[in-house]
């Protein structure tokens, strides 16, 4: 019988999915929050069983880049934690952020994935996403605030102020992306973006501000130890490098304004920044592994136990208040629908 139930399981799940909406040219069967600027067709229709959704993991659609690309990033920090050498390089992240960047991840990828299946899931699908989003750059600011810090920065009153300013844009983006998604018919695509992109991209300037300290002090001298040092700085450049241009990509549509229709499987502005900002955070994992590996003896003696409490401490403080927030405000957004 237990076998027998295991292949039903199995043929259920191997039923073929309805096929994807015929592409066309005026967006029709789609309604129009799940649409976007330029993209003609790709969208998979509303409302089907929940299989379907899953399944269409494996099927080509508009939505196919941005579902796989967080999964395989995800996929690479685990493997990464698996083939790390005992010198503590290699390709991998660090194991006590994986927690962390796989919660982001498999989130970005649910959302994407699932979010077809009707407008309530899909508010509470990208209200997780948007709290999920806030939470990862208060972490990356503690990180980076721990182990890719100076002792001139920690000193000055930037790095008085570094984490509780951290606390108030993570807030910020998870309040701004939750209310983009809240009230969709009174912003469009492009103002939902510029609502996630404008505190993320100011908490992003913050976060960077010890490793733009390091670079302009960095001394250039020749060493085995300068050499590892350089090396960690260049991983934030890359990084900087790769968020400016997906800042560009999430805010402009390029290249689908181009040419309508042409990039709508592969290449439009929404799959290239989603794909940027994912390399961001890997390129991100790898540098603060490095750091964490070159600085970590030291860590204690430098900033004391009480403060690494403190800091630690403020992350579960953030960590329970974004998820808080998103049910306040989704209460306040249904609250506002009925008295309508």
């Amino acid at each position: 019988k237990e076998i027998l139930h295991l292949l039903s399981i199995f043929f259920v799940l191997a039923a073929p999915a309805p096929a994807l909406a015929p592409p066309n040219r005026t967006g029709r069967g789609c309604p129009p929050l799940y649409r976007e600027a330029f993209v003609l067709s790709g969208y998979r229709p509303v409302g089907l069983p929940w299989r379907c959704y899953v399944l269409s993991l494996f099927q080509i659609h508009n939505d196919s880049v941005k579902v796989w690309c967080p999964l395989l990033a995800a996929l690479y920090g685990v493997l990464g934690v698996q083939l790390q050498g005992p010198d503590g390089l290699g390709p991998s992240v660090d194991p006590c952020s994986l927690p962390l960047l796989l919660y982001v991840m498999s989130v970005v990828a649910a959302a994407l994935l699932l979010h077809p299946r009707s407008e309530p899931v899909r508010l509470s699908l990208f209200l997780l996403d948007s709290a999920g989003r806030g939470l990862h750059q208060f972490g990356r600011a503690l990180a980076l605030s721990v182990y890719s810090s100076d002792a001139d920065w920690t000193d000055s009153i930037m790095g008085q102020l570094y984490l509780p300013a951290a606390a108030v844009l993570s807030w910020l983006s998870c309040t701004a992306g939750c209310c983009g998604e809240l009230f969709p018919r009174h912003c469009d695509l492009s103002h939902r973006r510029l609502l996630q992109m404008g505190p993320m991209s100011l908490a992003f300037l913050l976060d960077i501000s010890p490793v733009a300290q390091r670079l302009y002090s960095c001394p250039w001298k020749a060493g085995s130890d300068q050499f590892i040092y350089h090396l960690n700085v260049l991983h934030f450049v890359l990084q900087v490098v790769l968020f400016l241009t997906a800042a560009f990509f999430l805010l402009c549509p390029v290249p689908e304004c181009l040419s309508p229709g042409r990039f709508d499987i592969a290449g439009h502005s929404g799959q290239l920044s989603l794909v940027l900002l994912t390399l961001s955070t890997v390129s991100q994992q790898e540098a603060l592994l490095r750091d964490f590996s070159w600085r970590r003896a030291g860590v204690v003696r430098r900033f004391g136990e009480e403060y690494l409490l403190k800091a630690c401490a403020g992350f579960i403080a953030v960590t329970l208040s974004l998820p808080a927030t998103a049910l306040v405000l989704r209460r306040c957004g249904i609250l506002a629908r009925s008295t309508r």
